[in-house]
């Protein structure tokens, strides 16, 4: 059973039904935000309710958008462990520095979390075929559970991306089109296609309300493994920052269902300095970014020129008070090799953009070894070999 009630506009509020396919909002184009009864939840769904129920993302089903359970495309969405850095934490003087590890997800990235509800909710609302420009990671969870569904998939990816993703959507039966230059590129050729393939579903990111509600399982996760105490600070890689809002919204929803209060971490959003829209905006306290340029970076899942929603990343970031960073490719590479010699632990480039971050962090005091920090590595560092060198 679901809570949901509707979707909503998250700028001006309009109100769409969830029981037809959806995209942003008819009113003023913005992203739309699934909504629940969460008076009614509160008295059924509790934390008590959560002991016992399966090691998997959807043990937070009622407050998640499917309504009938054989819709569910599910491939072993299993909570993501979280996992102490003893070593590279006493090296930065952060004795508390925690990772959560979105690698372990069907895939290899948290991209799984996102696809899996855009496509069961894709095969409840009878949508036959699906389309997607991405930067990687994605294309290959969407190519995954559009095949389980049955569902036609159609991925529109850069040219050098990597490797490995192109191989795991074609292997997967999607139809895959390379394209020059980036996503915004990948998504222009996507939009020239669609004008006369009108059956095709767009699932951009935060271009449809659903990628959002699997993302935002991070937020309820993380509750749970800390006791309903959030971290002090979580340290996120953005690209299209889904999970970052997602998280945040779903604080506020176990805030009104009085599973935690209202303190909230420190949100800390990483981007390259190769392509840094959102740590720019933040630079000059601005409310939306502008697109980046010749956008480019090693680090593939951060090289999004302009995150479609990038007033709620901004949004967030400022509410929680916390910082946009950014960090060179030198950065990210030398991070990947440092914390796979110390901890043993192979992660993809976004994250370790997100662990180098945190060097920028501690000198003025930002963060300081008192605090508990969440750093999120979004995807296994396997997916990225040309990262490391013979």
């Amino acid at each position: 059973m679901t809570f949901l009630t509707h979707l909503e506009c998250s700028v001006c509020g309009d109100r769409h039904s969830p029981h037809e396919p959806q995209t942003v909002c008819r009113s003023c184009g913005k992203s739309l935000l699934a909504r629940y009864d969460l008076a009614a939840a509160k008295s059924s769904f509790t934390k008590d309710s959560l002991k016992g129920k399966p090691y998997s993302m959807w043990k937070y089903s009622p407050l998640l958008p499917i309504e009938r359970q054989e819709n569910i495309v599910s491939l072993g969405e299993q909570i993501t462990p979280l996992i102490t850095l003893p070593k590279f934490g006493e090296n930065l003087g952060l004795p508390k520095l925690i990772m959560k590890d979105e690698g372990q997800l069907p895939t290899g990235s948290f991209k799984a979390r996102g696809l899996v509800m855009a496509i069961s909710k894709a095969k409840e609302l009878g949508i036959k075929s699906v389309c997607i420009p991405s930067a990687g990671n994605a294309a290959g969870a969407l190519a995954a559970y559009a095949a389980r569904a049955g569902i036609e998939a159609h991925i529109f990816l850069p040219e050098d991306t990597p490797e490995i993703n192109i191989k795991e959507s074609l292997v997967c039966g999607a139809q895959v089109e390379l394209v020059k230059g980036n996503i915004s590129d990948a998504a222009k050729r996507m939009n020239e296609r669609r004008k006369t393939e009108t059956t095709w579903f767009d699932v951009s990111t935060l271009k449809e309300p659903y990628r959002l509600e699997g993302k935002k399982t991070m937020g309820y996760e993380l509750g749970e493994q800390f006791n309903w105490e959030l971290p002090d600070v979580i340290v996120y890689p953005t690209g299209g920052g889904t999970g970052l809002i997602g998280m945040w919204k779903a604080f506020d929803e176990m805030e009104k269902l009085g599973w935690i209060g209202s303190k909230r971490p420190k949100m800390v959003s990483v981007q390259s300095t190769g392509c840094a829209p959102i740590v720019r905006a933040y630079g000059e306290q601005k409310k939306n970014s502008a697109f980046w340029e010749n956008a480019t970076t090693i680090a593939s899942g951060l090289r999004v020129p302009k995150a479609f929603a990038d007033y709620l990343i901004l949004e967030a970031v400022y509410n929680s008070g916390g910082w946009a960073i950014g960090v060179s490719d030198e950065e990210i590479v030398n991070t990947v090799y440092e914390i796979a010699q110390t901890e043993g632990l192979f992660i993809s480039p976004e994250g370790a953009a997100a662990f180098a971050a945190l060097r920028y962090l501690l000198p003025d005091g930002k963060i300081t070894e008192e605090d508990t920090v969440v750093v999120f590595n979004t995807a296994t560092g396997i997916k990225y070999p040309e990262v490391v060198k013979r």
